[in-house]
């Protein structure tokens, strides 16, 4: 899995390749973790390029969402999320939770 971030005036993205699973999802949570961290807690991340996401990656994900959102600071956003992952969002009930975009730009816009 590669991770790469950007920051913006507003927000952070986080552009996901390859698979979050019981073996990356740590290395996503620390990525998430240093954003949070330093004051950053509006989050696009972008999974237009993730295969494969596990239960590991799912627990990342909500974690985050609840960090971000405690106090009203702000929150993660998925953005470009393949149908295979959808599928997984949807079985997972996460879709609620998140705010999905079909491109990255607009993602980074919402904030």
């Amino acid at each position: 899995m590669e991770i790469t971030h950007t920051a913006f005036k507003h927000s952070d993205l986080l552009k996901i390749s390859g698979r979050i699973d019981s073996a990356t999802s740590p290395q996503l949570a620390d990525a998430l973790s240093k954003i949070t961290d330093n004051g950053g807690y509006r989050i696009v991340l972008d999974l237009s390029e993730v295969s494969f996401i596990s239960s590991a990656g799912l627990r990342v994900l909500i974690s985050a969402q609840k960090t971000c959102k405690r106090y009203n600071r702000g929150e993660v956003v998925l953005a470009a999320v393949p149908a295979n992952i959808m599928a997984a969002l949807e079985l997972a009930g996460f879709t609620t939770l998140f705010k999905i975009f079909p491109e990255t730009l607009e993602a980074v816009g919402s904030f």
